[in-house]
């Protein structure tokens, strides 16, 4: 059965930290719904717009394989004001569903908002360190942090990384490594 992905997106997300995970997983065959906010395109942070599947209110009551949620401080920061978006990281944590934040998500989101980093080791965004270690995680200075269900990135320079490692989750390594080989990556 094809493996689902859920991004959750809001206003002012980075750029390449949403659209170079979704284009991995597209490329190895996982279906990628993306849920905005607010109804309607999505700005980016740079210049891009996505026009999401649907907005979080739609969001079923199905589980997905995983979450993810791209960075940028405003995207972070509305995500993390929604009481929607939480329950749904929640209700995939609690589940052991892969969840995956990269940038200023993974202590603004998982960690003070969620309050799913305890215990977990995490990569972040320089400058978001006293987050993720105030919500309880160990801080990792690593481009990607892979630590059980739970994958953590650093910023947009660890975006396709951190897809090939959402990717090696969600369907081994086999597809994930044919592409790190295609544009000479260490997966």
């Amino acid at each position: 059965m094809k493996k689902r992905v859920l991004v959750m997106l809001a206003e002012g997300f980075e750029d390449v930290e949403a659209l170079a995970p979704i284009d991995v997983l597209n490329r190895v065959g996982v279906d990628v719904t993306v849920a905005a906010l607010e109804p309607g395109p999505v700005n980016a942070a740079y210049g891009n717009t996505i026009v999401p599947d649907i907005s979080v209110d739609e969001v079923g009551e199905e589980l997905y394989d995983g979450v993810l949620l791209p960075g940028g401080v405003y995207n972070a920061n509305s995500l993390a004001g929604s009481p929607r978006v939480l329950e749904l990281i929640q209700r995939h944590y609690k589940e052991k569903k892969l969840v995956a934040a990269i940038c200023a998500s993974p202590g603004t989101v998982l960690g003070e908002a969620a309050g799913i980093l305890k215990g977990h080791r995490s990569a972040s965004a320089p400058g978001f360190e006293g987050k993720v270690r105030a919500a309880g995680a160990e801080f990792t200075d690593e481009e990607v942090t892979v630590d059980g269900h739970v994958i953590t990135g650093r910023g947009p320079g660890a975006a396709l990384l951190f897809g090939l490692k959402l990717a090696e989750h969600l369907v081994g390594r086999e597809e994930p490594e044919k592409l790190a080989r295609l544009w000479r990556i260490d997966l």
